[in-house]
């Protein structure tokens, strides 16, 4: 989405307007340009965050603020806010998942939205995310990834960035159920995003991550295990989608999935679209291509992004095409 002013809300609180900068001449120049990274929290140098700021950070989400984070809207949209727009392609490209299996029963395929009942390795690789942004605290999701540095954490651009700002405080949570954290918590040493989103916020690369610090001597992925992921894998496939929305009527701390066909958004966005109601909170959360029930394992594709003001229960993940891709190789190679 380029061009023109949207809405942007924290749940309960009163809606803002920003406008989204740029044309499709300056993303065009922006496509050969390299992943860039911003502070995940107060910092020496841009893009990373102190040992003091991490530290500042995992003392600062208490059980307490979590419980009172707001969750940060999925973006909407308006009919008139989207153009035409499509995501730099490249070769099909699948990594492989890291996390270990475990036997699951079935469930609903496909579901419009309800309590991930199956457990598997997604219950350890999915979490909530916490930042600072604007002066509040907030919540999305996210998700870890298999890694050349076991750290890394995939969520939405909106999710580490939003309004020209970075957040800060942002710590991730895998595993996350009912206020407990089994795996702990994990401060980012360096949040990053793809070019597109940096510069003018383009909802078609509404992709984040963020390289996270060890904990207590362990790296992520030896701890939680990483998922797999695909890269320009193409539309129309039946993907599974996970989240932890907060705003009505969920609650935050249960794990919620969706699940069906998706289909490329005929409004032109470029993203897939999935039948879904999830809510605020659930940003970031992942979307998954060749998901097997009975392991909990599948290959990442996209992130919960934005919904049509018109279209409550339709919800819409960026292609991952090259950028995505480029981001995900900045992040493992932090």
């Amino acid at each position: 989405m380029i061009g023109r002013p949207r809405s942007l809300h924290l749940s309960g609180t009163a809606s803002v307007r920003r406008s989204v900068l740029g044309a499709l001449a300056g993303v065009a120049a922006l496509l050969a340009t390299g992943v860039t990274a911003a502070p995940a929290g107060a910092a020496p140098e841009p893009g990373t965050a102190a040992l003091s700021a991490q530290e500042r950070a995992l003392a600062f989400w208490t059980p307490e603020r979590m419980r009172a984070a707001t969750p940060l809207d999925v973006l909407t949209v308006d009919r008139s806010e989207v153009r035409a727009a499509a995501p730099r392609k490249g070769k099909a490209t699948v990594v492989a998942p890291s996390a270990p299996a475990s036997a699951v029963g079935p469930l609903a395929f496909p579901h419009g939205g309800g309590p991930w009942s199956g457990g598997g390795a997604v219950t350890k690789t999915a979490g909530r995310v916490f930042f600072t942004y604007q002066g509040r605290t907030a919540s999305c999701s996210g998700n870890a990834v298999t890694s050349a540095n076991k750290s890394t954490v995939l969520t939405a651009g909106h999710c580490v960035k939003m309004q020209g700002a970075w957040h800060t405080n942002w710590v991730f949570v895998p595993g996350y159920h009912d206020g407990q954290r089994p795996y702990g918590t994990w401060a980012a040493a360096r949040t990053l995003s793809t070019p597109q989103w940096t510069a003018s916020e383009d909802i078609n690369y509404d992709i984040g991550a963020a390289v996270v610090a060890p904990l207590d001597g362990k790296r992520l992925t030896d701890v939680v295990g990483g998922q797999g992921l695909a890269f320009n894998t193409g539309y129309n496939k039946a993907m599974y989608s996970f989240g932890f929305p907060a705003a009505a009527p969920y609650d935050g701390e249960k794990f919620i999935y969706c699940s069906g066909t998706t289909f490329r958004d005929f409004l032109l966005s470029g993203d897939h679209g999935l039948t879904c109601n999830m809510t605020g909170g659930s940003s970031g959360g992942p979307w998954f291509t060749q998901f097997d029930e009975a392991t909990g394992t599948g290959l990442q594709s996209s992130v919960n992004s934005f919904k049509y003001n018109f279209l409550p229960n339709a919800m819409y993940g960026p292609y991952f095409g090259a950028d995505a891709q480029n981001l995900y190789q900045s992040a493992q190679s932090s």
